[in-house]
């Protein structure tokens, strides 16, 4: 079965979130959580800003507790950041029911935004799957129970998920 790659697209994901996270001043507006499973843990980093208010949230979920707990904002980034490294990257394609194997890291994405001088927003929501390469994706999804869990074609617009728009 083919499937559609990220590792470009998370490239360019990593470079804005960076810049979100360290410049946010250059943004006119912004809703960006991104959802982090991986090891039976997880970290959300959740920030917004409408109207001048910015509103942030930095947590973590121990898979051992299940207690969440706030977190700093330079820990969750830098576990976002951590699995934006790895080498290549599959798409859910959202639809109900779709399992995640949870011994793979994924993260979900809601990221929409403004720079400041551009015209329009942009937005996009997301699951990815991380790897260490490209072989090791496509054996994880030639293994999968349901293939049409996976993207297969790019751009990726669906109800419950899609690309840049």
């Amino acid at each position: 079965m083919n499937v559609a790659l990220y590792a470009d697209y998370i490239a360019e994901l990593k470079s804005l979130f960076a810049e979100l996270d360290r410049y946010p001043e250059r943004f006119q507006t912004y809703t960006a959580r991104f959802e982090l499973a991986a090891a039976g843990n997880l970290v959300v980093y959740e920030t917004r800003r409408r109207k001048g208010q910015t509103d942030s949230l930095y947590y973590g979920r121990s898979g051992a507790t299940g207690a969440n707990q706030q977190i700093s904002q330079a820990t969750a980034f830098a576990a976002i950041d951590r699995f934006f490294a790895l080498g290549e990257f599959v798409a859910l394609t959202g639809e109900p029911g779709t399992p995640v194997d949870t011994q793979y890291p994924h993260c979900a994405v809601n990221f929409s935004y403004r720079k400041k001088g551009q015209p329009v927003t942009r937005a996009m929501l997301m699951v990815f799957v991380a790897f260490n390469d490209e072989a090791d994706a496509l054996q994880y999804v030639s293994q999968a129970d349901d293939p049409s869990a996976f993207v297969i074609e790019r751009p990726w617009h669906a109800e419950k998920s899609y690309e840049w728009t």
